[in-house]
């Protein structure tokens, strides 16, 4: 396979390099091999996976920078290709070292002594680096085409619309690649052949053969633009069409807006992004109908009038969403998600503002080729700022925060601690630190609060504070009346026993619980039992448990107490006033030779026959 002498993207390329077909597939093999043994050495712990400055880099240079110069063959010369792969590789290396940075080192919650180790960069920076060495490789691709820095737009519309579609059908081959491989694993193990199956499994195999499979079809469909071409032409087409429709829906909705005021937006909680996904599809629209804004009267004129309408409308949208920003950050303070929002609705008003005015002057919206240039460099600088020390949303949102909690415009009985702890990375572990030091405002309930969450192992987990320390007495009812739980009973401590927690109701470990406590010898051995009976509503049958202390005063979970219907009304009657006694079995046990089969019965008896 090689590439024809002229560059598909080119009328005038720049000096072919040989072989180019063979100089792709060699890349794609080399990323694979790379790739595997990145692999490699996460399973055998071995380096670079036992240095996670080096590691997540390597993945990150390892999974991006040879598409990058697979698809840059044929089309930059050899000086120019190594350094922009030399380039996009540095700044992959620092944007994965400062991910990690972020987050690696730090002491687990809950676990003194052990630090978090991570090895693999962000699934965030993974998808936004994606997005933004998109851009960056359609500018360097487009600029050397047509030799100056800033290239004319049609050569930026070209080459973004065609490396895209390259890039979804390179997808679609690798997936149909793998497909037709599992297949003739599938036919091998009906003849009892599975080694085409294990092969597949291997990741010696597998991940050379997708990246190779890739490289292919990157090459493909770069040496065959006349089909890239006539299908970005079709899909334009579609996407243009839908124009109208769109403008009808949204249209409609901003024309509602003043009847039903701003408030049943808000009430969303998701409204920002909602109307910022609204804007995004008519950019997305308006451009396809606009193409290289060449020829006005290619173009029906539903459409044209449409598209002009659209790029109106974008406009308050964005501003609405703004708003919106504006009001959470005021009442709230900013949130990691808040400042995605916010970097979002600014490339956002960068459209907005251009397409408003493109659709106010005559002629085919002339204003969009200067507006789309504009606001790619702009998306390109943002991407930066995000994942770098600059506009890290978590370091800006622990500033915050903390500074909302310092000048009281929040209580810390209202404060997220645990975002600090467990959403924040390094900025809010060190923030934590610096609150046990700050002279705040009722700086001791910030302390205790502080403490408390340093114990969580996860942010899912109960906290303990909010209702103040374990009282014991005060959550257990015992029966009769009168009757006193035994000393060794009262000085337990339930969590201690970690086998057997999840089977004790939650009043004898968690502060403001209500339990019924009735004494009962049901083991007929003379000495009662404590049977414990939790009032909250539990799931099937479940009502309690009997705890048996043994001849060292321990106590344990003894049995689960159940009844066949657990919801009739005199069950829960009778247990908040301690009416529970024993009874002989209405079936007898079994004695299967010598062990105790207990029978159960298939249909419950029904609340209104167990209630006589």
């Amino acid at each position: 396979m090689h590439a024809p002498d002229a560059s598909p993207l080119s009328a005038e390329a720049p000096p072919p390099l040989p072989r180019v077909g063979a100089w792709r597939i060699l890349l794609g093999l080399i990323q694979g091999l790379l790739l595997y043994v990145l692999f490699h050495a996460t399973t055998g712990k071995t380096w670079p996976a036992t240095q996670p400055l080096v590691f997540a880099p390597l993945v990150l240079t390892a999974s991006f920078v040879p598409p990058l110069l697979i698809s840059g063959f044929g089309h930059l010369d050899r000086r120019r290709l190594v350094l922009w792969g030399v380039c996009a590789a540095l700044l992959l290396a620092a944007l994965g070292d400062y991910d990690i940075w972020r987050s690696a080192d730090l002491p687990l919650p809950g676990e003194p002594g052990n630090v978090h180790r991570e090895l693999f960069p962000s699934g965030r920076l993974c998808l936004f680096a994606a997005a933004g060495f998109f851009i960056a490789h359609t500018l360097v691709l487009a600029a050397v085409r047509d030799g100056r820095r800033i290239a004319a737009y049609a050569t930026y519309f070209d080459t973004a619309w065609q490396l895209g579609v390259q890039l979804a059908f390179s997808a679609l081959f690798t997936g149909i690649a793998w497909l037709m491989l599992a297949l003739g694993a599938a036919l091998f193990n009906l003849v009892h052949l599975p080694f085409l199956g294990k092969l597949l499994q291997e990741s010696w195999f597998a991940i050379p053969v997708t990246t190779f499979a890739f490289a292919c079809a990157l090459h493909l469909t770069d040496v065959r633009p006349a089909i890239v071409r006539g299908i970005r032409g079709l899909l334009l087409v579609l996407l243009s069409w839908l124009l109208p429709v769109t403008v009808l829906l949204i249209g409609g909705f901003l024309a509602t807006l003043p009847f039903t005021g701003l408030a049943p937006l808000w009430d969303t909680r998701h409204a920002a992004s909602v109307l910022l996904s609204a804007a995004a599809t008519f950019v997305l629209l308006i451009n396809a109908a606009w193409q290289q804004g060449e020829d006005e009267r290619a173009v029906a004129g539903v459409v044209r009038v449409a598209a002009r309408g659209a790029a109106l409308l974008v406009a308050p949208l964005v501003l609405i969403a703004i708003y919106g920003l504006f009001l959470r950050v005021r009442d709230y303070g900013w949130s990691p998600d808040r400042i995605d929002a916010a970097a979002c609705m600014l490339v956002a008003a960068c459209y907005a503002a251009g397409y408003f005015r493109a659709g106010l002057r005559p002629g085919w919206l002339p204003l969009l080729a200067r507006v789309n240039i504009g606001t790619t460099f702009v998306t390109l600088g943002v991407l930066l700022a995000l994942f770098s020390p600059l506009l890290d949303p978590a370091r800006v949102s622990v500033a915050s925060q903390v500074a909302r909690l310092a000048a009281g415009q929040v209580k810390p009985d209202a404060f997220d601690f645990d975002f600090l702890l467990f959403r924040s990375e390094r900025f809010g572990r060190a923030a934590l630190d610096r609150l046990e030091r700050m002279p705040l405002p009722d700086a001791d309930n910030v302390r205790r609060r502080v403490a408390a969450v340093r114990r969580k192992a996860h942010r899912w987990e109960e906290k303990e504070e909010e209702s103040g320390p374990l009282d014991l007495a005060a959550n257990l009812h015992v029966h009769p009346e009168g009757a006193r739980l035994p000393a060794t009973f009262v000085r337990t401590d339930w969590t201690n026993n970690k086998q057997e927690v999840n089977m004790y109701p939650s009043c004898l470990y968690v502060p403001d619980q209500d339990c019924d406590v009735v004494l009962l010898d049901v083991t007929g051995d003379g000495k009662p039992e404590v049977l414990v009976f939790d009032r909250t509503a539990h799931p099937v049958s479940y009502l309690g448990v009997a705890l048996q202390e043994d001849a060292q005063g321990r106590w344990s979970a003894l049995a689960r107490v159940t009844a066949p219907d657990p919801v009739c009304p005199k069950v829960g009657t009778a247990l908040a006033a301690g009416k529970v006694g024993t009874t002989p079995p209405v079936l007898a046990d079994l004695l299967v030779g010598g062990v105790r089969a207990q029978l159960e019965r298939v249909r419950p008896e029904p609340c209104a026959q167990a209630a006589r």
